[in-house]
């Protein structure tokens, strides 16, 4: 299995994004530096509903560190669905699902293809 590297300080931001957006959704665009996801950027004037979040893609700055995209699900499924694959294929190669209830051991990592990877986070 593959594995994505990301710092712990992010991944603890995530998780709170995660656990503040509750009952809603939160999603955004991962910046990877020399291989390690280290910074999230949250797509201006989103929309983050219960089943799902959205944002116009033309407001997101030309920006060759994104590498990967993150959002929640406020249900413990930690799966992407038909509407995640979609989103994956349209941006980055690495796709983060933060699942309720919002702790380290609910976060998936998953390729364009939904193909599961392996989280490694680094101090």
């Amino acid at each position: 299995m593959e594995t994505v590297k990301i710092r712990r300080e992010l991944l603890e931001y995530l998780l709170e994004l995660a656990r503040e957006f509750y009952p809603n959704e939160f999603a955004g665009f991962l910046r990877e530096r020399d291989g390690i996801f280290e910074e999230v950027l949250i797509a201006p004037a989103g929309h983050f509903g219960r089943n799902s979040a959205f944002f116009n893609t033309w407001m997101l700055p030309y920006d060759e560190t994104i590498k990967g995209t993150v959002h929640s699900h406020p249900s413990p499924n930690p799966w992407p669905s038909q509407a995640d694959l979609e989103f994956f294929s349209k941006f980055g190669g690495v796709h983060l699902i933060i699942a309720y209830p919002f702790t380290e051991e609910s976060v998936r990592a998953y390729k364009n293809d939904g193909t599961r990877l392996r989280l490694e986070v680094l101090d």
